[in-house]
């Protein structure tokens, strides 16, 4: 994915929705305080990777345009815990009402980041690559995706409209993986990609027969996939999916496989504990 493409218009995009549904017609307790010129750092409190501070940025810059953010850590460093991640000038009204919108962009970024990281070190010694799924949360695909590259993982298609995935579903409208992977052929075009899914070895037999060079393997033990490795001998690229936790992604990893898709880093985030604390001008 070309991140450079798309991700200036997605961060403006996520922020002024994030703004809006946080200050609606105002923020009635910014009004308390003094509009001055103010400062404030955050910290991380746990060992992390950073991600997310483009929208971090932006969430203050719509609310003070003067205001300035200098950064220690760029998206995609290690950071651990205790670390001063940046310092903030900005209006003490923008500086407060930011905040929240800000802090929730970067703690969960980075905890989409973080998570990967940990997948992708469990499966270093292997030539499997983690990717995401489309399981993730709505209007912050882009972001998310985003987050799964900057801790070492890779995109699958971003939408429907960038990859064919042949699933079981389609396989029995179709009538069979062999008539769903032929007219699949003579949809895609350009850039898109198809692959196929398949829950037996008979299945994987059929895609290969096809011609499919990506096929993802659903649910398969790690016999059945040590064994489809063997089917493949590198035909196509294999893809495991399916459950995969911390716990199980080195033991996929080490069947052969070149892919393991993994819902869980953008649906199941845990945000990474960030405090922003305000401190004299």
């Amino acid at each position: 994915m070309d991140f450079k493409v798309q991700l200036g218009a997605e961060v403006e995009r996520n922020v002024l929705t994030a703004l809006a549904e946080d200050i609606g017609s105002g923020d009635l307790t910014a009004l308390l305080t003094p509009s001055r010129q103010a400062r404030g750092i955050v910290i991380t409190r746990e060992d992390a990777v950073l991600c997310g501070t483009a929208w971090f940025d932006a969430c203050f810059r719509r609310l003070d345009p003067a205001s300035s953010i200098t950064w220690s850590a760029q998206d995609g460093d290690l950071i651990t815990a205790g670390q001063t991640l940046c310092e903030i000038q900005a209006d003490t009204r923008a500086l407060l009402t930011a905040e929240r919108s800000a802090l929730n962009f970067l703690q969960l970024l980075s905890g989409t980041a973080t998570t990967t990281k940990l997948f992708a070190g469990l499966v270093s010694h292997t030539q499997a690559h983690i990717v995401d799924t489309r399981k993730t949360l709505p209007g912050l695909r882009i972001a998310q995706k985003y987050a799964v590259h900057c801790g070492g993982g890779y995109n699958h298609r971003i939408g429907l409209y960038d990859g064919i995935l042949i699933k079981e579903n389609h396989i029995i409208a179709a009538g069979g993986i062999t008539q769903a992977y032929t007219q699949a052929k003579a949809l895609a075009h350009g850039n898109v990609f198809i692959q196929v899914e398949v829950e037996t070895l008979a299945e994987l037999e059929e895609a290969l027969a096809c011609g499919a060079t990506l096929i993802l393997l659903d649910n398969m033990s790690l016999d059945q996939m040590r064994e489809a490795v063997q089917i493949n001998k590198g035909r196509a690229k294999l893809e495991a999916s399916g459950g995969v936790t911390l716990e199980s992604v080195r033991g996929i990893a080490e069947t052969g496989v070149d892919r393991i898709s993994i819902g869980s880093l953008t649906k199941d985030v845990r945000a990474i504990d960030l405090s922003l604390r305000h401190v004299e001008a």
